[in-house]
């Protein structure tokens, strides 16, 4: 199963991704994290350190043919693909991959190639998936999240996170992506405004998987740096979750 997690920037992609890899974790699953955000905050969130991202193999390989390291007749994408599956980080209990942030103008169509070739040919290796996307639709557009079963759409109580959500679900079906589920995830809602902020999705076409409460420990985590991973079970935002977890697996 591959879940991608979209979304505005900030309205907290990379908490439900985190949280979302906690909640699965001891659970007898093969794991894999993707980081397809160019601004990488997944590692930080799972208290994870990155040397080598995808896009830092890229870049080298880009240098080495350019330098005349690498044989003109050489298999330029069997040697990308070696190396990065070298760059792939395992845990315990998941296996990270970054994509990062390719250098200069141009790259970025590129690197999501690569991305979309890693999940056609990792899928089979991994119970589970969980890609932070980047923020916005241009996932969409690129697609990269073609062959992805689950969408979650996070969003803040904003009038642009949810209108956000709103395009990337008009986007998809524009573009003939077809996802087996598509979700939204409320995140920092007030207690008291949940029923108003559900009947506003709802009328405008989208079906609401959970909704997570401003959580202070969050907070707390964030101003100090902390993982959140590292959250206790007992963490408001964690249990919400766990339970959006338990209605996406029973649905599927």
């Amino acid at each position: 199963m591959i879940i991608a997690v979209s979304g505005k920037g900030g309205t907290g992609k990379t908490l439900v991704s985190s949280l979302l890899i906690k909640s699965l974790m001891g659970k007898g699953k093969d794991i894999l994290a993707i980081d397809a955000d160019p601004d990488s905050n997944l590692p930080e969130a799972l208290g994870i350190h990155v040397d080598r991202s995808v896009g830092d193999v890229r870049e080298e390989l880009k240098k080495d043919t350019a330098e005349g390291n690498i044989p003109p007749e050489a298999n330029k994408w069997d040697i990308l693909d070696y190396k990065i599956m070298e760059s792939l980080l395992e845990t315990p209990e998941f296996d990270l991959m970054v994509m990062g942030r390719p250098e200069g103008s141009g790259c970025y169509c590129a690197v999501n190639n690569i991305l979309r070739k890693i999940i056609d040919r990792l899928s089979a290796n991994y119970d589970i998936i969980i890609i932070d996307t980047e923020a916005g639709l241009e996932h969409l557009s690129r697609r990269t999240t073609q062959n992805v079963d689950i969408i979650l759409m996070v969003t803040d109580p904003s009038k642009r996170g949810i209108l956000t959500a709103k395009r990337i679900e008009e986007l998809s079906k524009n573009l003939d992506i077809s996802f087996k589920r598509k979700y939204l995830i409320l995140n920092r809602v007030k207690p008291g405004k949940e029923d108003e902020l559900t009947r506003e999705v709802n009328e405008i076409g989208l079906e609401v998987a959970g909704i997570i409460h401003e959580d202070e420990q969050v907070e707390n985590y964030d101003r100090k740096g902390k993982a959140l991973i590292e959250l206790p079970d007992d963490s408001q935002a964690f249990k919400s979750i766990s339970q959006i977890m338990e209605v996406i697996l029973k649905k599927i």
